[in-house]
Order: C-alpha cells, then sequence, then structure tokens
C-alpha cells in the first residue's frame, strides 16, 4: 500500500467512527462560540443564562463536536461532578457570593494534570488509564477556589511529547489521535493538543496547557489561539506529571489576550511544594487585566529575532506585515540575532532526560500503593506487553531517559550550566541588555501539517526553545493565516515579564484582529 493510501485508509477510519452531528443540536450552544470570559459574567449578572445551563452547552458542544463529527477528539473524559458543581456556584450567585472573574467559568484541563474529581489522571498513557490520583494539583485548587468548573480533560501527546524517537502530535495511547479543527486531516501540534483544540473549537471558555519546550506555544499557533507560557516559577507544578524541574511550566490557553490576563492571576502564588515558586526576585500579581492596554506598544523596543525566520516564505511574508503592525502600533524594531549553538540544544537533551526518569520515578512514588507502576523501567515493560502504545510508535525517549544517572551525576550538572549560561547569559540576556529592549519577538511556527501516523510530526519550523530553555515567559497571538491554517507571533521576555507581554500581545491583538474561527474542513 502507498503511503497515500495508507493516509486515505487512516483518514476513513477516523471519519466513520464518527456520528453525524445534529445541526439543531448545536445551533442551540452558538451563543456559545467566541464568547469572552467577561461575555460570560455579564450573562449571568443579567440572568440571561445560569451556570449550569452554560456548563450543560459546552458539555453538549464536545458530544457534538469532539465526539460526533467532525469527530475533534480533544477531550479524553468530561467530569460527571461538572453540572453539580455550576448548581452550586448558582446558589451562591443568587446569595450574592462572588469568588471573582471566573466565577462559574468552565475550564478544561491537560490530562496531565492531577484532579480529586472522578477522572484518572493518565498523561495519555495506557498504564495510567485507570489511575485516580484522589487530589488537586495547585492549579486545580487554584481554579476551583477561584470559581472555575473544570468539565473534562483534554488529550494530549502521550507523556506530553517524550516518550518517541518520532511521533504524532495529538496521539495518545488512551485518548487516540486529535484533529486540528481548521482541517481535520492536518494536526493540531502538541503536546497540549486538546487544550489548544478544545479553546479553538469553542468546547470551553479556556483551558489549561503545559509547556516543557513548545507544548502551549505550538498548539496555539496551530489552532489559532492565544497561549501564555508563563515564567518557570509563577504556577506551581504540583500535582503535574513532569518532564523537567527545569523548564516545565502551566499555563492558559484563551481565545483572546484579555481572557488570558483575566485567568492568569487567579493562579499565581507561591507553593513550598514546589520551590521554583519561592525565588525571592518573583513577581507575583494578583489581577493583570491591569495592564490590557490598547497603546502598550507604545514606545517599546522590540527585538525581531531574524534568524528564527526563513523556515517558510509565506511566514516571513506575516511576519513583515506584523513588524510593520508593530511600527505603525508605536514600537520599535530592531533587527538581532541570538543563534542556538548546537552544544546547547544537546544540553538541552540531557538535561530532560535526566530530570524526566527523576521526576515520572517520583511521581510513581507519590501515588503510594494506587500506583499501577513503581518507576520509569516497569513502564517500558509494560509497553512492551500493551497491545496499544507500540503500535505506531517507539519508546526511544523513555529508554534513554531510563539509561541515566540522578541529579548527583557530574554530566546532568554540566548539561545544565551549558544550557542556561548558552542561552540566557550569552544569548538573551546578553542582547537585550546590549540593546535596551523591552521585549523579543519571532514567527511562533509553520502552518499545521498533515496528521501522519506511519512517519510521525512534520513540521519544518517553530521558535519555542528560546524561552523554554531559559525559564522565560512568551505569548503567542495569531499574527494571520495560510490558506486558511493559522500562524502565530511570539513574545518573549526576560523573567516575570508578563505584564509587558501582555501589554505588547494584547495591543497589537486589537490592532489587528487575526483571531480566524475554524470551519472543521474535512
Amino acid at each position: 500500500m502507498t503511503r497515500t493510501l495508507r493516509l486515505l485508509a487512516f483518514a476513513t477510519l477516523m471519519v466513520v467512527s464518527c456520528q453525524r452531528t445534529d445541526v439543531n443540536e448545536l445551533s442551540r450552544t452558538q451563543y456559545l462560540e467566541e464568547i469572552t470570559i467577561k461575555q460570560l459574567q455579564d450573562g449571568y449578572r443579567e440572568k440571561r443564562f445560569t451556570i449550569e445551563e452554560v456548563v450543560s452547552d459546552y458539555i453538549k458542544r464536545i458530544e457534538l463536536l469532539d465526539k460526533n463529527g467532525p469527530c475533534l477528539n480533544s477531550v479524553i473524559a468530561i467530569n460527571p461532578d461538572a453540572i453539580r458543581v455550576a448548581r452550586e456556584l448558582d446558589k451562591e450567585l443568587a446569595e450574592g457570593k462572588f469568588r471573582g472573574p471566573l466565577h462559574g467559568i468552565p475550564v478544561i484541563l491537560k490530562d496531565n494534570i492531577e484532579t480529586c474529581d472522578p477522572m484518572p489522571t493518565t498523561a495519555g498513557a495506557t498504564v495510567l488509564k485507570n489511575s485516580l490520583a484522589g487530589r488537586d494539583s495547585w492549579i486545580a485548587a487554584k481554579l476551583r477556589q477561584a470559581g472555575a468548573v473544570i468539565i473534562a480533560k483534554a488529550n494530549l501527546s502521550e507523556w506530553a511529547n517524550f516518550r518517541a524517537s518520532r511521533s504524532s502530535s495529538g496521539w495518545s495511547g488512551v485518548g487516540g489521535q486529535t484533529r486540528n479543527p481548521y482541517e481535520l486531516n492536518r494536526n493540531p501540534c502538541g503536546s497540549s493538543s486538546g487544550s489548544g483544540v478544545a479553546v479553538s473549537a469553542n468546547l470551553c471558555a479556556f483551558a489549561i496547557g503545559t509547556e516543557t519546550d513548545g507544548s502551549i506555544m505550538c498548539p496555539s499557533n496551530n489552532n489559532g489561539i492565544v497561549g501564555l507560557k508563563p515564567t518557570v516559577g509563577l504556577i506551581s507544578r504540583s500535582g503535574i506529571i513532569p518532564i523537567s524541574f527545569t523548564q516545565d511550566t502551566p499555563g492558559p490557553m484563551c481565545r483572546t489576550v484579555e481572557d488570558i490576563a483575566v485567568c492568569l492571576g487567579s493562579m499565581v502564588g507561591t507553593d513550598t511544594n514546589d520551590p521554583k515558586t519561592l525565588v525571592s526576585e518573583a513577581k507575583f500579581y494578583p489581577d493583570y487585566s491591569q495592564f490590557l492596554r490598547i497603546d502598550g506598544l507604545m514606545g517599546k523596543r522590540i527585538g525581531f529575532i531574524a534568524n528564527a525566520a526563513g523556515f517558510h516564505h509565506k511566514v516571513d511574508t506575516l511576519m513583515k506585515k506584523a513588524i510593520a503592525d508593530l511600527r505603525r502600533l508605536g514600537a520599535e524594531i530592531i533587527e538581532v540575532n541570538i543563534p542556538i549553538e548546537p552544544q546547547v540544544n544537546s544540553a538541552e537533551l540531557e538535561v530532560l532526560l535526566y530530570e524526566f526518569k527523576d521526576g515520572l520515578n517520583r511521581y510513581f512514588a507519590s501515588l503510594g500503593e494506587k500506583a499501577p507502576i513503581k518507576n520509569i523501567e516497569e513502564l517500558i515493560t509494560f509497553n512492551l506487553t500493551d497491545s496499544i502504545e507500540l503500535r505506531y510508535f517507539d519508546q526511544h525517549l523513555l529508554e534513554l531517559a531510563a539509561s541515566k544517572g540522578d541529579l548527583n551525576s557530574p554530566e546532568y550538572k554540566k548539561a545544565l550550566e551549558t544550557m542556561i549560561k548558552g542561552i540566557k547569559e550569552n544569548g538573551i540576556d546578553k542582547v537585550m541588555d546590549e540593546n535596551k529592549l523591552d521585549l523579543l519577538i519571532l514567527p511562533t511556527g509553520s502552518p499545521a501539517w498533515k496528521t501522519d501516523l506511519i512517519l510521525g510530526d512534520n513540521y519544518i519550523g517553530g521558535n519555542s526553545s528560546y524561552a523554554a530553555m531559559a525559564g522565560y515567559p512568551s505569548i503567542t497571538v495569531p499574527m494571520g493565516n495560510i490558506d486558511g491554517l493559522p500562524v502565530g507571533i511570539s513574545f518573549v521576555g526576560k523573567a516575570w515579564s508578563e505584564p509587558t507581554l501582555i501589554e505588547a500581545a494584547f495591543a497589537y491583538e486589537q490592532g489587528t484582529k487575526h483571531r480566524l474561527k475554524p470551519k472543521f474542513k474535512p
């Protein structure tokens, strides 16, 4: 069978496994399309709809769009407690109790984030398909405290895309393959694939993803939404299945910069269980909406990382237009170069392998007697005997990680030093200081490629590594589309510069309005 026929067969299987969506039922939920957090709050206050009705209708949209045609497959599990929680929050509103801007706002969490609901936390892995944590992660607890309603868990690239030598982003043993809502045979990117698709397809008000290197930025790019990767330490990682202590962070994924700012303040803070949140220079704001300035680009000196472009001529054309728009909106653009040396990329992989083994073993231990396996070696053995896990992809990265020593290894310490010095001291910090820059810009990535379970991902460009390796914040905003497929622009700053990034991203978004609602093209 030729590769083309294999892909057609795969596409046919995906289509015939879906039910046809009831158009009348879908139209009843149309009021939720592109709705913002503020508009939801206005509706609650004006009694145009209740929290229970909104939660019920989002769940209906998941059933109609995710599980039936177009069969997006972005959700792994729906929260059976969601309607009960919504009723309780409606009652609080009736009694005059308002928890804040997230009161009654439906959110979907990536399925490597623990919740105490009767939903497993799987990281997409078959070995954890029945793993009920029975506890809330830091971020889940903070969202509940703020009044958000956790309505579902999102599919993801298995083990947050740190398992195979090649793979298809958005595929997991538990959830299967997530599909891009713009063109269904295109890839959503990952690893926060389901989170990005759910937001773009209006299956929730906002979602939470996690990133080690690209896992928020890339799916936000491919799915035409706004994604924030915060400074490592702004939001605690407690209760999240880890890859890297140095680089991991959760972050919000929304349709607008305003929604990013509105929800961010409810998730930040210090956590004694996560040392990264305890650094003395950390800056937390309970309300980031104060930085939503329409003139947020005026007077800013911005460095365009020119060597990060050039991977696609149409992306370059959009980037040139974006630079012209930034100048029109008041920014000064300075062209700079920040090459990432090969030894820095190699060092990052070493750091991730060592920290993945350490973090994964610690996570299994934290499950106690409920843990289905005890360590990464048992995970590898399980996958060898499972009928799903190695059907398409290998476990090369798991095997590499298992071969590493502990975090006292000289090799690990040298790799960490090489990476941090190369990307920060000799990279971002040096260029920003020498040019007196407020922030940096670069294209987030290429248009979505076609999903291929035979050969894996075929993306041609992405620029998440600068901020990821440094632990610095970045935000991506739609900057246009190529033949109907969205592409984003990234704003990057130094640690704790989220206010500056939000100012710039909001001004650019409002001055261009490039968000494109998906049409589920076959």
